[in-house]
């Protein structure tokens, strides 16, 4: 079974329109796959704050977060995340690495996300999910996931002294061009597996997201990575950073190819 858990608190939001985004994607497959939703926060004004800010505003959403993916791992079901950022990894990944210590979590994002507070050049949270979740630093929401256990697929905007992060720890980097089914799954071995998607990890222009990089990955190499793993070896799916437009119609686009790029997970039985 798939619980459908609906991120809808700010979590460090920089851009005014990611948690109408998470909302969006939400209904939507509500809509077409018949799952009820579980909301966890309130929304709040975006704001353009450093992490030491926007990590203690944001504890409430983090805290129910970590709760529902909790529930729903511990009931057996396949918990599916859209979140309005990829920072509410910081609680829910945690719960992966301790649930399912034999899964390879598939962070897939157009950055490298392990950032730490002494390495960040912008204070950004979203820049250091990754790092904390392999306990480079403490965010006070939980690490446990071994760097040998976390894939970066897509990867293309890395800085510097978080690159050398990155090498030191042995965490394994997938570029775009490389990123295909075969790669992936080669990588991954026999193991199960967790699936976190930052959309800005697209080639500009698929999906609306926030910090876009050029040469990106394309909606049909997503699909073709679900499509790599019997839905049994699926474990647990974040999808976050969907920035809504403000046109109907280009929102309902864009929504489409989401759930499009998804949909091999309801293959299962559920």
């Amino acid at each position: 079974m798939i619980d459908l858990i609906v991120s809808q608190g700010r979590v460090a939001d920089r851009a005014p329109r990611m948690i109408e985004g998470a909302a969006r994607v939400a209904k939507a497959l509500e809509h077409r796959h018949g799952l009820k939703g579980r909301y966890v926060g309130d929304p709040a004004p975006a704001v353009d704050d450093d992490w030491t800010d926007s990590l203690p505003r944001a504890r409430e959403t983090l805290v129910g977060l970590r709760q529902a993916v909790t529930e729903s791992v511990t009931a057996g079901n396949v918990p599916l995340l859209v979140a309005n950022t990829c920072s509410t990894g910081l609680a829910t990944l945690p719960v992966a690495a301790r649930e399912y210590p034999d899964a390879k979590v598939l962070y897939i994002d157009a950055h490298g996300d392990f950032n730490t507070p002494a390495t960040t050049g912008t204070g950004y949270l979203g820049g250091m999910v990754l790092s904390g979740v392999c306990g480079l630093w403490d965010s006070g929401h939980g690490a446990g996931l071994t760097p040998d256990r976390a894939i970066l697929v897509g990867a293309r905007d890395i800085d510097q002294a978080e690159h050398e992060l990155l090498r030191t720890a042995g965490v394994l980097v997938i570029p775009p061009a490389q990123a295909s089914a075969e790669t992936v799954a080669d990588a991954v071995g026999g193991s199960p597996v967790w699936i976190h998607i930052d959309w800005d990890v697209l080639e500009p222009g698929s999906v609306p997201a926030d910090y876009t990089v050029p040469d990106g990955m394309t909606p049909a190499q997503i699909r073709a990575i679900f499509e790599a793993f019997p839905p049994e070896r699926i474990l647990g799916v974040e999808v976050a950073e969907f920035n809504a437009p403000l046109d109907d119609a280009d929102s309902e686009q864009a929504v489409s190819v989401v759930l499009d790029m998804i949909a091999p997970l309801f293959d299962r039985t559920h």
